[in-house]
């Protein structure tokens, strides 16, 4: 755990994130003698839900149940992405 003051960290920003998203180090924040923040590195890998979790309620549900049912037709997407200059 990498403990700065805010100052610091402020000054040197890409270093920090440097070490938080390469070495997956925390960094805790402090000013005037007090812990006022904690950054943490993230997952790896994001589940599914984390990454489409802001799209929930932007879509009309009928828009997310066709695409449910056609993620599930085989070859569907295939044929879709073909190349047109292929002919």
């Amino acid at each position: 755990m990498l403990e700065m003051s805010v100052t610091e960290f402020s000054r040197n920003l890409r270093k920090v994130f440097d070490k938080i998203e390469h070495k997956g180090e925390e960094v805790v924040l402090v000013r005037n003698k007090h812990r006022i923040a904690r950054i943490l590195p993230g997952s790896s890998h994001l589940t599914a839900i984390e990454a489409m979790g802001d799209l929930y309620r932007t879509l009309p549900v009928d828009a997310g149940v066709s695409w449910v049912a056609e993620s599930r037709i085989g070859g569907a997407l295939e044929t879709e992405l073909e190349n047109k200059w292929d002919s």
